[in-house]
């Protein structure tokens, strides 16, 4: 009697992984869809006005999948000016069909010449000062291969994930010295879903009254390194490794100064406040840390410049 009932039970256990597989098989069959929009984090250099990129194409590939697919129905080319995408503004690129899943990354395809080749007589990408004169943008060797956008995303089946891709062109816009100066375009772009992010802002207090400006970086927890406010090899940005940034502005009341730190992924942060003239690095004026960011909320962190 006792291996009877043993059998039975074994029976079904077996038949209730079965149907649990059939109902995971079900979940993760079929399409669904991601709704893609594009923001940037201001640039430090306050002569320049805008940061036009235009975007021919993205592609994509599951995390199983190595093989690129580009979005058929993306009705580009679509031109933007990435600084007029600042604090918290994103405009969408498409809303696009695609197999149920777990992604890591885009590729995002851009009308910009190879370095090294004469200059365009129409660019796709340029950068444009406040003087009203304009330069082209060119990209590294291999541009045709399309430029990483970074994070984890899940497209549900039969349901729609909305994601932001974060451009940011304080760290993909490098100026090249020698004879001939360029601008190149190495685009760092992160890519965040917008259910799960959150922000930090406040007001910060002692400012500085000979004209300089600050500028709030925030880093991953324990993640920044003093190395990273030396001066930058060619080709190379000063505070790489921040995720996101921004200049203190007047933008929360007339008599305050406040940042604000847009999309950020749910987890703790370090903040580094940096002081620049005239566009140009001046120095580190302390760090704030051990700020959390929870999804979907902000976290107000105001910052005393004369207690760091």
């Amino acid at each position: 009697m006792k291996t009877k009932i043993t059998l039975i039970i074994a029976l079904l256990i077996s038949f209730a992984a079965f149907m649990g597989c059939e109902e995971d098989n079900t979940e993760q069959a079929g399409t669904g869809t991601m709704a893609l929009s594009l923001t940037d984090a201001p640039i430090d250099d306050t002569s320049v006005t805008g940061v036009w990129v235009t975007v021919t194409g993205v592609k994509y590939h599951m995390k199983s999948d190595s093989a690129w697919k580009s979005f058929e129905n993306f009705e580009g080319p679509m031109k933007f000016n990435l600084l007029a995408l600042t604090d918290s503004i994103s405009e969408l690129l498409g809303t696009f069909e695609m197999e149920a899943g777990q992604y890591n990354q885009l590729r995002f395809m851009l009308d910009a010449p190879e370095n090294g080749q004469g200059p365009p007589t129409s660019p796709g990408c340029y950068i444009e000062f406040d003087n009203g004169n304009t330069e082209p943008m060119f990209v590294p060797s291999g541009g045709q291969t399309g430029y990483k956008a970074v994070g984890a995303f899940r497209v549900p089946s039969n349901g729609t994930v909305s994601v932001t891709a974060d451009f940011d062109a304080r760290k993909s816009v490098v100026k090249t010295g020698g004879m001939q100066q360029r601008y190149i375009l190495k685009p760092t772009i992160r890519l965040v879903v917008d259910n799960q992010a959150g922000s930090i802002s406040g007001e910060v207090t002692g400012m500085p009254t000979d004209g300089s400006n600050i500028t709030v970086y925030a880093y991953e927890d324990d993640t920044y390194s003093e190395s990273e406010a030396s001066d930058p090899g060619e080709g190379e940005t000063r505070f790489p490794n921040a995720v996101t940034s921004d200049m203190v502005g007047s933008d929360c009341d007339q008599h305050q100064k406040c940042y604000h730190l847009y999309y950020l992924s749910p987890m703790t942060y370090d903040l580094v406040l940096v002081r620049t003239l005239d566009g140009e690095y001046q120095e580190v004026v302390g760090t704030s840390e051990d700020v959390t960011v929870e999804s979907r909320k902000n976290t107000g962190h105001p910052i005393d410049l004369t207690s760091l």
